[in-house]
């Protein structure tokens, strides 16, 4: 298996210069703004940016960092949020002409930036079996089609029913009885592929798998860890965060294998200081830890943390909390009474005085908030990693207090609320009861497919139809080839999309293209002016209204395509008043109270300017485990090896791009420009290995399957990474993860611990 597409101009262009030593600035406005009137003209920037994360506003799009509850800049956004808009936002459409001019093989021999930037799909298409090309089709012949093949399938659960997280929480709620009134629980979704290991952790050792912080706990902390995360690129307005607490006095502590720019300094376009002067400083203490290094830190952190305790009690534990709110500290703690340095300095590649260091600003720290991302999911161990914060937290007492707690930043934007509407595979009990109760049926409680379960059942033939509610399931989901191979198999694929890309190409024997209309649109469903809601990664709910005029006269909203498929599929079986769900969807979050729990009168508090979902272990220090208080956990040390002449890979974003989105071909804070096909290594192995800086490689993945993954035509980048280590952007480097190799209990892909051999061409 392979994946080259053409690259010949982009190597021809690709130029590599120095990393930057700061994120944001002054050149991040005028890119934001130069790119926003390019692609979106005056006024619709205007229209667009100065209501984007504004109370009544446009939720942006580009991450789930909250908005300040008080005082708003006029600019509530960040350059990441800004290309975010103006993506959506384009002039450029692709239509019924486009599709006649360009054959289905011909568009799988471009990039995925390619496709994307051909703008705003306008019109329903289908591929019908054997056909060349996308066609035109109605609206209405579009939901027969759907229903004529859900009704055709032998069972229900040869359906999927997959959710980017870019829904609303009205159409994911939709989406899920949808499915669940069909008959089955397939409903993966992007979270499958992140922060799946989070939410596993965190529901078995607090019991609840979110957050447990507010953003002014990150202003209040004294000690903000930053865990497997570059909040320059993923999360740009995090960086106001961290600089509020760095005025006020706390720390940063940064733990990644890569020394990234908004890790090191933020220069805020919002002051002074980062107009004209040097900026913030932000990390004070960088760990560049070796690529699954992380468990063996914080299990070496723990120990010393224990010692120190032991050496004067008090002073680190809180004991009074540890022994009336959890339980298994005793466990937990022999199991750390002894460790295997050696062990832990292979696996984490820093020396023992940084570790002691980094346990010392742990243990004179009075408020600590832990944040981390993808870094730390998308391993083999992940669960168990998450688990290990969860201890130091609970060991110090910093769940439940002002300026502390555990901070799992979400990349997608609405990601969280689509799991808390229902969208999950494994439903909870009480969700499905309320369920039943609020619509008179009795939904499956058999598990579904997550995402990687999903590939399996269409390569294996046991999966027939696949509708995708936005994403991109074949360029996001690992082992790409396999994935591609799959959709091709399905006999339906239908994609509710505003932009093309590669899960349009490859697709099912029968391919329906529904567009959908932006966030940043007006949504006009039902003759009456509709908003919709979403939750962001610390559990607060709001509004988002969009103010420009969609791009298409044919679009329809997410909300109202599902209610027609629904309506197409199971008509009058079931008494769910879809078309009411349709005209008006505060008929939907009237629902939404009745059946979401910790959404209570949902309807009325969205009305009155949103609210924050609860959450046992922030607001009153209690925890809905299965006993009942916060668990201590115990994981064994894994360290994990390669051969000889191999390295670990882990994929990345570069800053254009937005998960697998790419807004353009450079990524400045790297030194990288008109290219995306590099590996970035570090200058030990270039020698060690026989390689040259600059050198073109191919890319070979090594699992125990024995099959051959390749990716070719890469640069070797000398890089400040760590030895053994490399890293390159996804989704180019997809096909390199195998679809089996997958983080223990939660599912997630290993993307960030991919075996590979480079080979000269």
């Amino acid at each position: 298996m392979s994946s080259s597409p053409p690259l010949d101009e982009e190597e021809a262009n690709l130029r590599v210069g120095q990393p930057a030593d700061h994120a944001a600035g002054v050149k991040a406005v005028r890119l934001s703004l130069t790119n926003a009137v390019q692609k979106m003209g005056v006024r619709k920037t205007v229209r667009n940016l100065r209501t984007l994360n504004q109370h009544n506003g446009v939720d942006c799009m580009s991450c789930a960092w909250p908005d300040p509850a008080g005082h708003r800049h006029a600019a509530e956004f960040c350059e990441n949020g800004a290309k975010a808009v103006s993506w959506e936002g384009t002039r450029d459409t692709v239509g019924p002409v486009f599709f006649a001019e360009n054959s289905i093989e011909s568009l799988a021999g471009q990039t995925d930036y390619w496709l994307e930037k051909q703008g705003r799909l306008t019109h329903p298409m289908v591929r019908r079996p054997g056909g060349t090309h996308y066609e035109p089709i109605s609206w209405a012949e579009s939901f027969a089609l759907i229903g004529e093949h859900l009704s055709g399938l032998a069972s229900p659960h040869e359906a999927v029913f997959y959710t980017s997280g870019r829904a609303s929480n009205e159409a994911a709620f939709v989406y899920q009885l949808l499915a669940r009134a069909y008959g089955t629980n397939n409903l993966p979704d992007c979270s499958n592929m992140c922060h799946e290991s989070t939410g596993v952790a965190l529901i078995r050792t607090i019991g609840v798998g979110k957050g447990s912080v507010t953003l002014e706990d990150l202003h209040k902390a004294d000690l903000i860890v930053v865990s497997g995360q570059n909040p320059g690129t993923n999360h740009p307005r995090m960086l106001t965060a961290l600089e509020v607490a760095k005025r006020d006095g706390a720390k940063i502590l940064a733990i990644n294998p890569l020394p990234e720019a908004g890790l090191l300094r933020f220069q805020n376009p919002q002051n002074a200081r980062g107009v004209v002067g040097k900026g913030t400083g932000l990390a004070d203490k960088l760990l560049q830890i070796r690529s699954n290094g992380d468990l063996a830190l914080w299990q070496a952190i723990g120990h010393l943390l224990l010692k120190k305790e032991e050496a004067d009690p008090g002073s680190v534990a809180d004991r009074e909390f540890i022994e009336a709110q959890t339980v298994g500290f005793e466990d937990w703690a022999e199991s750390l009474a002894e460790i295997d340095r050696d062990a832990i300095l292979a696996a984490t590649g820093l020396a023992w005085e940084q570790i002691e260091e980094a346990a010392d600003m742990m243990a004179t720290s009075k408020r600590i908030v832990h944040c981390w991302a993808m870094g730390i999911t998308q391993h083999r161990n992940s669960v168990a990693t998450i688990k290990e914060f969860v201890n130091i937290a609970l060991f110090q007492g910093m769940i439940g207090k002002p300026g502390a707690g555990l901070c799992p930043v979400r990349g997608h934007s609405n990601v969280q609320g689509d799991r808390s509407m229902g969208i999950w595979e494994k439903p909870p009990a009480l969700f499905l009861d309320r369920l039943r109760d609020e619509f008179g049926f009795e939904p499956p409680r058999e598990h579904g497919h997550d995402a990687a379960d999903a590939v399996r059942a269409f390569r294996d033939g046991k999966a027939k139809v696949f509708i995708a509610l936005g994403g991109n399931f074949v360029a996001a989901m690992s082992d790409t080839e396999v994935t591609a191979k799959a959709m091709r198999g399905a006999e339906l694929t239908v994609q509710i999309s505003t932009k093309l890309n590669r899960s349009h190409i490859e697709a099912g024997r029968t391919a329906l293209i529904l567009p959908t209309l932006g966030r940043t649109e007006k949504d006009e469903t039902g003759g009456r002016t509709q908003r919709i809601t979403v939750e962001d990664s610390m559990s607060a709910v709001h509004a988002s209204r969009g103010r420009s005029e969609p791009i298409g006269t044919l679009l329809r909203s997410e909300v109202d395509i599902l209610c027609n498929i629904a309506d197409a599929a199971l008509g009058e079986e079931l008494d769910i008043p879809w078309g009411e769900f349709a005209e008006d969807y505060e008929r939907i979050r009237e629902r939404i109270g009745r059946v979401v729990p910790g959404c209570d009168d949902y309807a009325n508090k969205i009305n009155n300017g949103g609210f924050t979902m609860p959450h046992p272990p922030r607001d009153s220090r209690t925890f809905p485990t299965q006993e009942g208080k916060g668990v201590f956990t115990v994981s064994p040390l894994e360290v994990m090896t390669v051969p000889e002449g191999r390295l670990v890979l882990q994929s990345l974003r570069s800053h254009d791009q937005f998960n697998t989105t790419i807004y353009g071909l450079d990524d400045r804070y790297r030194g990288v420009y008109s290219g995306r096909r590099v590996v970035f290594i570090s200058k030990a192995d270039l020698d060690e290995l026989g390689f040259d800086n600059g050198e073109i490689v191919d890319l070979v993945s090594e699992w125990e399957d024995g099959l051959t993954r390749r990716a070719d035509q890469f640069r070797l980048v000398e890089y400040d990474t760590p030895k053994g280590c490399v890293a390159a952007y996804y989704p180019e480097t997809n096909p390199l993860v195998p679809l089996d190799s997958q983080a223990e209990e939660s599912g997630t892909p290993t993307s960030k611990w991919v075996v590979v051999r480079l080979e000269r061409r």
